[in-house]
């Protein structure tokens, strides 16, 4: 008997890197694969949003398996959160070999799909002879800058740090102030040494799918095509299938099946595009101090609004970010009588909504976000334009892009300060409501929405760009 086609996806653990495996996913089951996403157990308790989620999961796609590898414990460290995380998905890699070698007999493994974090898989594919691919989940940007760091790192003398905002200028992408690189690139150290094991690893992968598409970030997809980001390495095989981005019930928390959220049943009643939606991602928070300033500054711009409010970090501690957090207090939160006093123009949600859901719908004009990629790519498809406020990680590289190279956002000035003024929220949200400027922008939103369902059809770059791989997968094994 001729066994299944099937393929394994390792995503990083967290939420925003499970939802666009499961969207991968999806794409492998529709050319005839069944699909094993194999889930690490994180540090932290994430049980309150991946739980359901697998199980929705489960449930919709029979096609789509799930399994937990045996629980691994890192080490007590002082060292930033992110090493905990690296040496969880390193020490899951015995377990994750143990099961490949077991579901070999039974299916008919054609390649190893690995999440941009999950390198030290690397040896596990080469181990067992199967073709290993890695799917990057932020931008080809990013990608491009990451490859090269190394090489402007080794030309420099000290550490990005000391530069401030002078530009740093990668291959393919606009001037990078130094103060906009991750906090872990910015200075030597064990961080940076980390980040640049794993894509100093990415040449040895079979070939690389991100989640973009090539209207949006032509320059860096050129870049990586050519080998310019890796001057003396041969770069593997890139390909463009995004946008993939979750859609109802598949988001990742919230309400139970067939149930519609409050907030879709508020924006129902709205004006096409006249509300500002924000919302800062499945680990965006701000202080206390911030949120008043936000609500202070909404109220002001005299703007509709629907605000995802999560409560204020508990320590100033990262790790604070992952796992399960309170709901918010609103009446301690936000300023005395506020609720009261905008509940005609706005709506206030505590810690999740149903963000693609809100996007896609017409009453949605405008996004104050952190610039996540996956973030970004739902207000791509959704032509909403967006108000860049990035938060953490890769997202002010983001922001740079999505400014000053694809023209999809304005920054929230001061984003990089311990707090933005209730004026700057005021006068951003007014420019792009109001402003002619704003209505340029909010029509470049919706030419990308036209060219990212584009991509998709029958003869698009995504399109076409995903057979090829599907050629490949089967061709490689």
């Amino acid at each position: 008997m001729q066994l299944k086609e099937s393929v394994v996806l390792f995503p990083s653990m967290g939420m925003g890197h499970i939802i666009p495996m499961v969207e991968l996913a999806k794409l492998f089951i529709g050319h005839g694969f069944s699909v094993t996403i194999v889930d690490v157990e994180p540090p932290f308790d994430d049980s309150t949003t991946k739980g359901p989620f697998i199980s929705r999961i489960s449930s919709e796609y029979p096609s789509i398996s799930f399994h937990r590898l045996p629980k691994v414990i890192p080490p007590a460290t002082s060292r930033p959160p992110v090493f905990a995380f690296i040496e969880t998905l390193r020490l899951a890699c015995p377990h994750l070999l143990d099961f490949l070698k077991t579901i070999r007999s039974t299916t008919n493994v054609r390649a190893l799909v690995l999440d941009m974090f999950c390198t030290p898989a690397l040896d596990v594919a080469d181990e067992l002879g199967l073709p290993s691919y890695f799917f990057f989940s932020s931008s080809a940007s990013i990608l491009a800058a990451f490859l090269f760091f190394p090489i402007l790192q080794d030309k420099l003398d000290g550490n990005f740090r000391d530069l401030g905002s002078s530009p740093i200028h990668f291959p393919g992408l606009p001037p990078v102030p130094a103060s906009d690189l991750p906090t872990q690139m910015q200075e030597r150290g064990e961080a940076n040494d980390g980040i640049m094991f794993h894509f100093n690893s990415y040449p040895r992968a079979t070939g690389i799918m991100i989640n973009t598409l090539e209207w949006l970030e032509k320059r860096a997809i050129e870049v990586l095509a050519n080998g310019e980001c890796l001057p003396d390495r041969t770069m593997p095989p890139v390909y463009c299938i995004g946008p993939l981005v979750a859609t109802g019930s598949n988001e990742g928390e919230g309400e139970g099946e067939g149930e519609k959220h409050e907030c879709l049943a508020w924006l129902d009643a709205q004006p096409e595009k006249s509300v500002v939606f924000l919302c800062f991602g499945s680990m965006g928070s701000f202080s206390a101090e911030q949120v008043k300033e936000i609500a202070i500054g909404l109220e002001r711009s005299g703007q509709r609004f629907l605000w995802v409010v999560r409560s204020p970090p508990l320590k100033d501690d990262p790790a604070a970010r992952h796992g399960a957090r309170p709901e918010p207090d609103l009446e301690a939160l936000l300023p005395e009588g506020f609720l009261e006093r905008t509940k005609e123009k706005g709506m206030v949600v505590k810690s999740w909504a149903p963000q693609a859901a809100v996007l896609a719908h017409g009453s949605v004009g405008g996004f104050v976000s952190h610039c996540g990629w996956n973030s970004t790519l739902e207000a791509v498809s959704s032509g909403v334009p967006i108000i860049a406020w990035p938060l953490y990680a890769e997202q002010r590289m983001n922001k740079v892009f999505l400014v000053e190279e694809a023209k999809l956002a304005v920054a929230m000035e001061g984003y990089n300060k311990d707090v933005v003024s209730a004026e700057e929220v005021e006068k951003k949200i007014r420019w792009l409501m109001e402003s002619e400027d704003g209505k340029a922008l909010k029509d470049r939103a919706v030419e990308a929405k036209e060219k990212a369902v584009a991509a998709w059809k029958q003869e698009g770059s995504s399109f076409l760009a995903w057979l090829e791989l599907v050629r490949a997968v089967r061709k490689e094994a």
